[in-house]
């Protein structure tokens, strides 16, 4: 990449809010970073999965609502100084709320097995947070985790990725993501 390129690459899918939607949401997203030039076994690529899992964990656990989906967006721009990936995952459940980023504590040793996800989130993004879903109920969460350098953006992606535009699944994929069995770094 030259110093004066930047590239703007987005996935953008909905899921079931359930405990398989979540996964596939993870898988999804791990194969797309890597199609991005995000490799499997980076610290990037390891943080931006674990975000991503994170936060489609919460949104099927707190955020389900029977008969709506989750929504996730992954949105990576890349310049000469940085390269920043966002993570966004929008539910339909208005009336539970994270808490602000400021409040997340965590919780007393042996209290509790749950709730240490948004400690994962804060601890691995640069910065994180939500608001309230612009078009109608429910609520965005985000995480943005920022690179200094660009060095694991090295293949090209394809023209309608660069523009932003969603890019279909085929069977095939869907297929390989959601089998039982393990395969490859994104199998766990």
């Amino acid at each position: 990449m030259t110093a004066t390129a930047t590239t703007h690459r987005t996935f953008e899918m909905r899921f079931t809010s359930t405990a398989r939607g979540a996964r596939l949401a993870r898988r999804l997203a791990a194969a797309r970073l890597d199609d991005w030039g995000v490799p499997y076994g980076t610290d990037a690529h390891d943080a931006i999965v674990l975000i991503t899992a994170e936060l489609a964990a919460n949104a099927a656990v707190h955020g389900h609502v029977p008969d709506r989906d989750f929504h996730l967006r992954l949105h990576l721009y890349a310049d000469a100084r940085s390269t920043t990936v966002r993570v966004e995952v929008t539910d339909t459940r208005a009336e539970r709320v994270p808490p602000r980023p400021a409040a997340v504590a965590a919780p007393a040793p042996g209290t509790t097995e749950t709730g240490r996800g948004l400690l994962l989130i804060a601890a691995l993004a640069t910065r994180w947070d939500w608001h309230p879903r612009a078009d109608g109920p429910g609520k965005t969460v985000w995480a943005v985790y920022e690179v200094e350098c660009d060095a694991w953006l090295s293949r090209p992606a394809d023209e309608a990725e660069s523009e932003g535009v969603e890019k279909s699944v085929s069977l095939e994929e869907m297929s390989a993501l959601t089998a039982g069995t393990p395969a490859g770094p994104v199998g766990r």
